[in-house]
């Protein structure tokens, strides 16, 4: 297994050796679309509510979701939030407002997330940002637009840039040699850049040497946060604390792009199981739902767990819940969301 592993790494190192010269040409494209907009030869528009985008520059695995979450957590008792995403992998069109009824196919696995942890906010997805904000301004104070850094047509009030601690985005290659949707130095448009799924006990000078490896602007802040698994698994109708797994031979279906961290937490909680892994939204097969079927115990990710929990009838489903928590500064970037969604400007806030 070690020397297929070993193989497959040189492989693929050489493979990206053979493409680096696309990645040259698609970096070329990508930048000149960034200077046409910088330089308002294409046109971005600026709405009058604030807009509060969470994206990054790798493809996937940075924790977006969880952000959402924490954003949505941190303002809904004081603002109209509302959530706008394209609705990645729906089979619908157009503009639609996402209902706790609806399915995966309507709108989504992760819109459908957030509207079933936070039902009281609006959730909806659009593939045309800039109109799907029109029809959300007047409900909203505030619009967190999902996965929306490269979407330049839109002008954000405030960026949140992330970037996986296990994959800084300063240690890869644009597409397709790498996994950069464009050139890191589309980090500088960012108003704050936070490493996330750190290690909870990343030493302070480790933190110290990414923030001068990022390189970014005096006015950019750095952040640092954790990801926090739930005590409890979640099933359809009832949870269990996770130590039900023991002894238990259960199945582990991923549908993430980076399921690494939570394998390693489960091992180290020395639990067995087996490892199904599929794609980033892996819309499941009606062989392999039936398959999946057959097993006793299924453990998933929140994400997965929407597009699952209508089609296991036989098998004990659950899924284990994150959360996101920073390392230190928190009250600080807690202040800066909660100006953005004021449509209180950084210069304003240094002001007060």
């Amino acid at each position: 297994m070690v020397k297929i592993k070993k193989y497959i790494f040189v492989v693929m190192n050489k493979l990206r050796k053979i493409l680096f010269p696309f990645s040259i040409a698609y970096d070329g494209v990508t930048y000149l679309r960034n200077w046409l907009f910088d330089n308002n030869y294409l046109e971005q528009t600026v709405f009058d509510v604030p807009i509060i985008c969470v994206g990054n520059l790798n493809l996937g695995g940075t924790g977006k979701s969880p952000m959402i979450e924490y954003l949505i957590g941190i303002l809904k008792d004081d603002f109209k939030v509302a959530v706008l995403s394209r609705g990645y992998q729906r089979k619908t069109i157009g503009f639609q407002l996402v209902d706790v009824n609806n399915d995966v196919l309507e709108v989504g696995d992760e819109p459908l997330q957030f509207k079933l942890k936070f039902p009281d906010i609006v959730v909806a997805v659009d593939a045309n940002r800039r109109r799907g904000i029109n029809k959300l301004k007047d409900i909203a104070d505030v619009i967190l637009l999902d996965d929306a850094f490269q979407h330049r047509k839109v002008k954000p009030f405030f960026s949140v840039l992330l970037t996986s601690f296990s994959n800084l985005y300063i240690n890869d290659l644009v597409l397709p040699a790498g996994n950069l949707r464009e050139s890191k130095t589309g980090a500088k448009r960012a108003d704050c850049v936070v490493v996330t799924k750190c290690p909870e006990n990343l030493p302070y000078s480790k933190q110290q040497q990414i923030q001068f490896d990022l390189k970014l602007e005096p006015n950019q802040q750095v952040y640092f946060s954790s990801i926090s698994y739930a005590s409890l698994i979640q099933g359809i109708e009832q949870s269990k604390h996770v130590e039900y797994l023991e002894e238990k031979e259960f199945v582990l279906v991923t549908g993430i792009a980076n399921p690494a961290p939570l394998v390693d937490y489960l091992k180290n909680l020395n639990l067995s199981f087996k490892h199904f892994k599929y794609g980033d939204h892996h819309n499941f097969s009606t062989q392999e739902l039936l398959k999946l079927d057959q097993e006793k115990y299924i453990l998933t990710t929140e994400k997965d767990f929407m597009r699952l929990k209508s089609h296991i009838k036989k098998a004990e489903l659950y899924y284990l819940p994150i959360s996101l928590s920073f390392l230190n500064k928190e009250d600080g970037f807690i202040k800066r969301i909660q100006n953005a969604a004021a449509g209180i400007s950084e210069k304003q806030s240094e002001n007060f």
